[in-house]
C-alpha cells in the first residue's frame, strides 16, 4: 500500500534527510524544482511562451525561484511575482532569490494573471496552517479567475495538506507537483479536485527518512493479493455461504443487487432472507439463490416465533452475512436484527437500515461475537454519532477511525474517497466515478464485501479489497457507457470482467 503523509509527517521527512542523511537542503530544493521544470516543459499540457512564477517566502518559495532560475536556462520567458514578506524569508528561499536576481530575472508587482500563458503556484506548500486572508486571498481569486493554467509546486495554495480541505481561498490548479509522497490532501476532496493530475517525483527524500509508520494508506492493487484463492478441485461449498438478510416490501432491488455482487464476487452459495411479498420477483431475478421469506405483520411489535426460528437457522448456516440492505425499520425488524446479531457464526456487514435501527443504540455493536464491518454514508454515520452530516464529511478520516476504535469495529465510510478503518490505520481508495451516485450501489457494495468474507478473506482485507473492487467496477461500467446514467446493475455485471484477472481488466490487457 501507498503511505499518505500530513504536513508534519513531511516536515519530519525533510529534516531526517538534511540532518541524519546529510542531503544537504539546497540540493533537494533544487531537485525539486527540476522536477517541476521537466513536469512544465515536458508534459505537454502547458505553454511556456510566458511563464509567471508567483512565490512565497518559505521553502515553498524558494523552489518556485529555483524553477524560475532553471526556466530562464532553459530559454524559457519567465517572471517572478514574490508575494511574501521579504523579512520572513526562509534561509535557502532568501539564497535562491538572490541567485535570481543575479541572473537578472524579470520581477513584478503587479501582475496581471491573465497575460501569462501559464502560472507556477509556489506559495504556500503543504505547510499552511492558517486561513488564507487578505491579499494572499485575493491574489489567489485573480489567479482563478484568469483561468491560466496552473502547475503548483508540492500541493495548490490554500489546501490543507492534513485534510484536502480549503483553507479560505485555494489555487484551482491543473497539475500538481510533489515530491517524495503523497499527502492525505492530495487524496480527499475537495484537496483532490483543486490538485488537477498529481505528480509524484523523487527528489531523494525515500522511506529510510520516515520518522514514524504511516497510518493513513492509499489503497493500490497490492490488494488483489488477498483475494482468496481458487482451485480446480472444488466445489459450491468451497467458496463459502453467504446471507443477505435485506429487502422490505417494494425494497426488493436492495436484496438483489447485494445477493447478486456477493454471487459475482465468488461466493459459493447466496441465501436471500427477506419479506414474503419479495419471494417472486427474486426468483425471478436470481434463482441461483436460495431463498427464505418472513411473514410477520407490518403491525407487529415483535417477529413472529417461525420467523425467529428461520432467521437464526439462516445465520447458524452462514459463514458471513450481510444485514440491512432495504431491510426496513419496523419494530418487529429491529427485534429480529438484535436476535439475530448475537447467534451469528462468522463475520457481519452491517448496512444501511441495519445501521438505522441502531443508531440510538450503538453500544450494541461492542456485544456482537463476530467481526463486524460497517459501511455507512455520511448520513448514516452522522445518525449513529447524533452530529451533522457536516461533521462527517469535514474531517472523514478521523470520524472512521475514531468510532472504528470506539466501537472494535471495521468502518467502511463512503462517499467520493470512501475510508476505511480498524480503529488504528485507515485506508483511501480512489477507484469509482460519480456515476455510482445512484441507487443500489452500496447494495453492490455490501454485497461484494459478504462474498469475499464468505470465501475466507480476513475482514479488514475484505473491507479493503471489497471498495476497491466495487469502484473498479464502477470505472469499468463507465468505460463501457458513461458516469450519466449509470446503473447499479452494471457495476456488478463489470465484476466478471475484473476477477478475470486480479491485475488487470481486459482492456488493460489489450494495451500491452
Amino acid at each position: 500500500m501507498e503511505h499518505l503523509l500530513n504536513s508534519a509527517q513531511m516536515r519530519a521527512c525533510d529534516a531526517r534527510t538534511i540532518e541524519h542523511f546529510g542531503i544537504p537542503s539546497l540540493v533537494l530544493m533544487e531537485r525539486a524544482a527540476l522536477a517541476c521544470a521537466d513536469a512544465l516543459c515536458r508534459e505537454g499540457v502547458f505553454d511556456t511562451a510566458k511563464v509567471l512564477v508567483a512565490c512565497g517566502s518559505g521553502n515553498n518559495g524558494g523552489d518556485g525561484f529555483c524553477l524560475a532560475r532553471i526556466l530562464h536556462e532553459r530559454g524559457v520567458e519567465a517572471e517572478l511575482f514574490f508575494a511574501g514578506n521579504p523579512e520572513k524569508l526562509t534561509k535557502d528561499a532568501r539564497i535562491q532569490k538572490t541567485i535570481c536576481e543575479a541572473y537578472g530575472l524579470s520581477f513584478c508587482k503587479n501582475p496581471q494573471f491573465s497575460e501569462y500563458t501559464c502560472i507556477v503556484d509556489a506559495l504556500f506548500g503543504v505547510g499552511l496552517s492558517r486561513e488564507v486572508t487578505g491579499a494572499y486571498r485575493e491574489w489567489i481569486e485573480q489567479i482563478n479567475e484568469s483561468q491560466t493554467p496552473v502547475l503548483a509546486v508540492d500541493i495548490p495554495s490554500g489546501i490543507s495538506a492534513d485534510t484536502g480541505k480549503v483553507i479560505g481561498a485555494a489555487v484551482r490548479a491543473k497539475m500538481t507537483v510533489t515530491f517524495a509522497f503523497r499527502k492525505i490532501g492530495h487524496v480527499l476532496y475537495p484537496g483532490a479536485e483543486y490538485c488537477g493530475t498529481v505528480k509524484l517525483c523523487q527528489i531523494g527524500i525515500t522511506p529510510e527518512s520516515l520518522c514514524e509508520q504511516p497510518l493513513i494508506h492509499a489503497v493500490t492493487r497490492e490488494a488483489f493479493s488477498w483475494l482468496p484463492p481458487r482451485h480446480k478441485d472444488s466445489n459450491k461449498g468451497t467458496y463459502g455461504k453467504a446471507l443477505i438478510v435485506a429487502g422490505t416490501k417494494n425494497m426488493s432491488g436492495a436484496a438483489f443487487m447485494a445477493a447478486k455482487a456477493a454471487y459475482r464476487t465468488g461466493a459459493g452459495l447466496v441465501r436471500i432472507l427477506t419479506e414474503e411479498s419479495n419471494r417472486v420477483c427474486l426468483q425471478t431475478l436470481l434463482p441461483e439463490a436460495i431463498m427464505d421469506t418472513l411473514t410477520t405483520s407490518p403491525e407487529a411489535m415483535q417477529p413472529q416465533e417461525a420467523d425467529s426460528f428461520t432467521a437464526l437457522e439462516a445465520v447458524h448456516w452462514a459463514k458471513a452475512a450481510c444485514i440491512g440492505p432495504g431491510y426496513g425499520t419496523l419494530p418487529w425488524k429491529k427485534e429480529l436484527l438484535i436476535q439475530m446479531l448475537h447467534h451469528l457464526r462468522g463475520p457481519l456487514v452491517l448496512d444501511a437500515d441495519g445501521l438505522n435501527l441502531l443508531a440510538d443504540e450503538s453500544e450494541i455493536l461492542e456485544t456482537i461475537p463476530v467481526p463486524v464491518i460497517l459501511t455507512p454514508h455520511p448520513g448514516e454515520m452522522a445518525r449513529l454519532l447524533h452530529c451533522a452530516v457536516g461533521d462527517v464529511t469535514g474531517d472523514p478520516i478521523s470520524v472512521c477511525r475514531d468510532f472504528a476504535k470506539a466501537h472494535k469495529v471495521i468502518c467502511v465510510l463512503k462517499g467520493a474517497r470512501t475510508v476505511i478503518s480498524d480503529g488504528e490505520e485507515a485506508w483511501i481508495n480512489e477507484t469509482g466515478n460519480d456515476g455510482m451516485a445512484t441507487g443500489g450501489s452500496g447494495d453492490v457494495l455490501a454485497g461484494i464485501i459478504t462474498g469475499l468474507l464468505a470465501q475466507g478473506c480476513a475482514p479488514l482485507q475484505a473491507a479493503i479489497l471489497g471498495v476497491f473492487v466495487h469502484g473498479m467496477g464502477g470505472d469499468l461500467a463507465k468505460e463501457k457507457s458513461s458516469a450519466r446514467g449509470m446503473l447499479a446493475g452494471e457495476i456488478i455485471e463489470a465484476l466478471q470482467y475484473i476477477f478475470y484477472e486480479p491485475a488487470q481488466t481486459p482492456a488493460e490487457k489489450t494495451e500491452e
